[in-house]
């Protein structure tokens, strides 16, 4: 599956712009977006070239993780999905676009919708050399209002955008990004309860409307689990130099949380469970948390079945449970 990092043909051209910046300069507005984020704000902090780079250089690697983590999800289960055009709704700098496009080659048209002017200028900006997202369309303008005329996509994502609307307005945007699903809608958020909430009343709406659960979960039923618990999962992704220095981290990673659904409109027939933590692995057992096709279990994998045992050593948060044969 593809890595988290991002592409280094991106990776590059990121640290390019960032010559000639003010590290310090960069670092305080970078600060100033997440502050905004974490306070329930949107995009609108972000004006000039100086805040979309920023933004991009700090915050574009683990959302570029998180969609990475959750396309790989989808294509563990649909191996046979190759759709031929994206729809990146609220795209930002292009992160969605990326990803896709390494994660399906068989992409060949991307459109982006976006409102804000400086991150669209950038998106452009670091597409024009790829030879697959240079002629990338980025129509700009509100999510809702640019959907009504884009054309259907085979895949249509939605990232860390829902939450910077109202409930009324998530539902309305939910009815047309379904409208404008050929094929499959993955919508990913901040994996805070929150962010799980807006998801999983995306989720039952598409439902009621005829869609499908792909991944994570393994049905298409009411999520088990009960507050103050919430599906969530986590991704671990390497830090570059600019990015230690933009965020004055230290660590040489980020560990992302993250909340997603991919939808369908094809009934699934492939439903394996999903781990919802990470297992406890003893000398004696493993001791896994699962969302099964029949609900919540806590799985104990005694180490006398050796190859059951062997098998569940593997499992990490967020795998998909697919049974040998």
């Amino acid at each position: 599956m593809t890595a988290p990092d991002l592409p280094a043909e991106l990776k590059a051209a990121l640290e390019a712009r960032l010559q000639g910046l003010s590290q310090h300069a960069a670092a305080w507005r970078a600060s100033v977006i997440s502050q905004t984020y974490r306070g329930g704000g949107g995009s609108s902090v972000i004006r000039s070239e100086t805040d979309a780079l920023a933004y991009a250089v700090s915050r574009m690697p683990a959302t570029y993780a998180a969609i990475t983590a959750s396309l790989n999800a989808l294509r563990t289960l649909t191996p046979d999905f190759a759709p031929a055009s994206l729809l990146d709704i609220g795209a930002g700098p292009g992160t969605a676009a990326w990803a896709a496009a390494e994660a399906f080659p068989s992409l060949r048209t991307f459109i982006l919708l976006d409102a804000n002017a400086a991150l669209r200028a950038l998106a452009l900006d670091l597409g024009r050399d790829n030879i697959r997202l240079r002629d990338m369309t980025y129509q700009y303008g509100e999510a809702r209002t640019a959907l009504v005329d884009a054309l259907p996509a085979d895949l249509v994502v939605a990232s860390y955008m829902i939450g910077e609307i109202g409930s009324a307005q998530q539902k309305a945007l939910a009815e047309l990004m379904w409208a404008k699903t050929r094929d499959t809608l993955l919508i990913v958020e901040p994996g805070t309860p929150a962010g799980y909430a807006r998801i999983i009343a995306l989720r039952e709406q598409l439902i009621a409307a005829g869609a499908h659960v792909t991944a994570p979960c393994p049905h298409d039923g009411g999520c088990p689990l009960t507050a103050p618990d919430w599906c969530h999962f986590t991704q671990r992704l390497p830090r570059s130099r600019a990015h230690k220095q933009l965020k004055s981290a230290e660590l040489a990673f980020e560990d992302e949380k993250f909340s997603y659904v991919a939808l369908t409109r094809a009934s699934v027939t492939r439903r394996p469970a999903r781990v919802l933590a990470q297992p406890d692995v003893a000398k004696v057992e493993v001791t896994a948390k699962l969302c099964t096709p029949d609900g919540l279990m806590i799985a104990k994998i005694p180490r006398r079945a050796k190859a059951d045992y062997a098998r569940a050593r593997r499992w990490r948060w967020g795998d998909a449970v697919i049974e040998d044969g």
